[in-house]
């Protein structure tokens, strides 16, 4: 890894030389394979397992994808090399008034016209194609933009993935192409992308038969009489929409629910079915225990990501970490209440945001809390600088507040308890909000995330215990699983790491899903027979590059024998 020329370490840090193994300055996020990998998760860009960064600046984002669009300088053949140094050393004779050799002479006593094998360059030649290029490429650039802002089209929509790959198939036909017309847009074209989808569909149908698929629930509501739920399919190849349905007035009907929930798996194929993900709601929770119930071959579990932040938002009740949060939340509207300390905030802090958007509230609270943790020292610079002191905008007693809030010792105390508390937790909602499959990961995070918290407070019980409570009931009640039990345990990465035990629980939801999900007398002789060389690594699950990609490849990726396959088909598609 070449870690001095690549711009990527700018954004990254090094963390395990001897797996390659860097971590992203924003999202926190860890990946094995060097800074090319992270370039892709920098750039927005999907790429195997590689999960985009959901933190990344644009400014940032947009400079990276610049550097992986940008084809490498190709070696210069050595002959090639000495030919130039040759022209190089003949220009600077010519420069000098020295005599050289003509190598473009012909004839006997040579020439002594320009020569034309070695033409000397113009040395504006350069600049002026440089010049014109970029001229082009502005001139594209807004043209572009004028279509964006005639045509009213939301700025996101340069973020689609689709977007680069209309440019590079349009740079590709060449000068001359005419863009497809409304009628064609309207009629052959549609069809077209139409079939594609229904190929698509097809596909994914097909691959729902070979490794199985998840049910997703998402519940949408305009908060007063409007409410929706939508419903998608997902597997190893992707996530298909199936439905909205309008369940207004039903929303606390168990009983409604759970028929439309039986529709929608007799519809996908019981049998394809391995697992029904919907919110934690008490209705909700009843109609997937009915569900279960019924069909013994599926399982029913609330959303991890909505449980993880249900978490979050319990911890933030407690009247310490209440305080500091709200604190918080003063200093970012004081700070992007007016415009001139919105634009000194950013002077100070590099541009740098305070305040997340587009996430849930209570994970947005800390997040902000945590950026305010990060620019300490340079929002402690602001208010000392004398073009704010000498400002009227710093005399006013609302930034007084501010400023007497940001130098108590009390303040930045809590805060920094807080972030090391919480971070645990938002790591392992990261993961479980990424577009990799998390469920062989939310076992082990929530472990994990105690046992940092634990490790904060250096095992003084009084201190962690009532965190450790919050987590416990939400993981106990709602979100822990017999699936998340066996998908832990069937994940290398994990069974195999020394510093990891596999506890009782973990054991035992393992042989209950096993049960669950082998019905034929095959599968279960086959479980029996491999179970042991599972445990033991033996054969090729012990070879060195069995070992290796225990870590490298996530738990979908990393090929096993044919009983981890059983369960893998509904861990690859799950949250």
């Amino acid at each position: 890894m070449v870690r001095g020329r690549d711009a990527c370490w700018e954004h990254c840090v090094l963390v395990d030389a001897t797996r390659q193994k860097v971590r992203c300055n924003y999202c926190l996020r860890e990946f094995s394979g060097g800074v090319y990998r992270m370039k892709f998760h920098l750039a927005q860009i999907k790429n195997k397992d590689i999960v985009p960064c959901a933190e990344v600046p644009d400014d940032v984002r947009d400079h990276i994808r610049v550097i992986l669009s940008t084809p490498k300088k190709q070696k210069t053949p050595k002959k090639l090399r000495v030919d130039r140094a040759a022209i190089a050393q003949q220009n600077s004779s010519s420069a000098s008034g020295g005599s050289h050799p003509n190598h473009g002479s012909s004839g006997q006593h040579g020439s002594t016209g320009p020569s034309l094998l070695f033409p000397r360059p113009s040395p504006s030649a350069q600049p002026e194609v440089d010049d014109a290029r970029k001229k082009k490429q502005d001139d594209a650039d807004k043209k572009i933009g004028v279509f964006f802002f005639h045509n009213s089209i939301p700025f996101s929509a340069s973020k689609s993935i689709y977007y680069q790959e209309m440019v590079d198939a349009i740079a590709e036909c060449g000068a001359g192409y005419r863009a497809p017309s409304y009628e064609k847009l309207r009629s052959t074209l549609l069809e077209k992308v139409k079939d594609d989808i229904h190929d698509c569909y097809k596909k994914y149908r097909d691959e729902w038969k070979e490794t199985g698929c998840t049910i997703l629930c998402d519940s949408w509501s305009d908060g007063r009489n409007k409410s929706i739920i939508v419903i998608s399919v997902t597997c190893l190849k992707g996530t298909l929409f199936l439905k909205s349905v309008d369940i207004s007035g039903h929303e606390d009907d168990a009983t409604y629910l759970f028929e439309l929930l039986e529709s929608i798996v007799l519809e996908v194929g019981v049998e394809n079915v391995v697992q029904v993900i919907t919110d934690s709601a008490t209705s909700y929770v009843c109609a997937g225990k009915l569900l279960m119930s019924k069909y013994n071959s599926l399982f029913w579990s609330p959303c991890a990501s909505y449980c993880i932040d249900k978490m979050l938002e319990d911890i933030g009740k407690q009247e310490w970490m209440g305080m500091v949060l709200e604190e918080a939340k003063t200093i970012t509207r004081y700070m992007y209440s007016h415009a001139w300390t919105l634009n000194m905030m950013r002077k100070f802090t590099g541009g740098r945001e305070l305040i997340r958007p587009r996430i849930s509230r209570f994970v947005a609270d800390y997040l902000s809390l945590r950026a305010i943790v990060i620019q300490e020292d340079n929002l402690k610079n602001m208010f000392s600088q004398s073009e704010c002191l000498s400002s009227m905008h710093c005399r006013h007693p609302e930034a007084q507040a501010i400023k007497s809030l940001l130098y108590q010792d009390r303040f930045w105390k809590s805060a920094h308890e807080a972030v090391s508390v919480s971070e645990p937790l938002i790591k392992t909602l990261r993961i479980v909000d990424g577009d990799m499959p998390a469920m062989g990961y939310i076992y082990e995070g929530i472990e994990r995330a105690k046992s940092a918290i634990k490790a904060y407070y250096k095992g003084i019980e009084e201190k962690y215990m009532p965190i450790w409570e919050i987590i416990d009931r939400g993981w106990n009640k709602q979100l822990h699983s017999p699936l998340q039990a066996a998908a832990a345990f069937l994940n290398p990465s994990i069974f195999y790491n020394p510093n990891f035990k596999i506890d009782l629980r973990m054991r035992n939801g393992f042989q209950e899903t096993m049960i669950k999900m082998a019905t034929t007398d095959g599968d279960k002789i086959e479980i029996t027979k491999e179970h042991p060389i599972y445990i033991n690594a033996q054969g090729a699950l012990g070879t060195e590059f069995a070992i290796m990609g225990r870590t490298l490849n996530s738990p979908g990726m990393f090929k096993l024998i044919h009983y981890q396959s059983i369960l893998l088909m509904g861990i690859k598609s799950t949250w």
